[in-house]
């Protein structure tokens, strides 16, 4: 979805940067790419560009846990039970949403097994999003998706589906026509 939105944004004109962990993906060559592995360093790689940037799209969760400890040598087997304690990670999304200036905005997904469109709401208002995209575990590895877009008040803006590059231009007009038309008409 990431590789789509991104396309999505360039084909629009728009200049993108992309901050991404360790996939298998292809992102447009006119794309900016910023590797990362750890969720500490997806967060100081998007502070850092959210700093010079007009609006960041959350399109992909990082880990929402890391372990407590991490070994600096393999854990031999010792036959009995291994405890790995797990921390939360910092949330990227919530950390931009929380720092937006002037007409910055974001827009963050929710991927959800049960009560969707209340949990996405939910994540709206936490995240300091400006527009949230609701989706569910079948969009995984899938060339189709099927996304609830939500407003800041929890209405419902838009339900897209179909191919993901035909959801990331679905989500992109509603972006545009909302949020960076919007900030372009407003007034400081």
């Amino acid at each position: 979805m990431g590789a789509a939105l991104a396309k999505a944004c360039i084909d629009r004109g728009h200049e993108v940067v992309i901050v991404s962990g360790p996939v298998a993906i292809a992102y447009p060559e006119q794309a900016k790419v910023i590797q990362v592995v750890t969720t500490d360093e997806m967060l100081r790689a998007a502070v850092d560009q959210f700093s010079t940037c007009d609006g960041a799209i959350g399109a992909a969760a990082p880990c929402d846990y890391q372990p407590q400890q991490v070994a600096s040598q393999k854990i031999a087997k010792t036959g009995q039970p291994l405890t790995i304690e797990l921390v939360e990670t910092q949330d990227v999304v919530a950390t931009l949403g929380q720092s937006k200036r002037n007409r910055q905005w974001v827009v963050g997904f929710a991927l959800e097994t049960d009560d969707r469109r209340f949990r996405a709401i939910v994540k709206l208002e936490k995240k300091h999003c400006d527009l949230m995209v609701s989706n569910g575990p079948e969009a995984i590895d899938s060339f189709e998706n099927r996304v609830e877009l939500l407003a800041t008040d929890g209405t419902l803006v838009d339900t897209i589906e179909g191919s993901k590059e035909q959801v990331a231009g679905g989500i992109i007009d509603q972006i545009e026509r909302r949020l960076i038309t919007n900030s372009a008409d407003s007034t400081p």
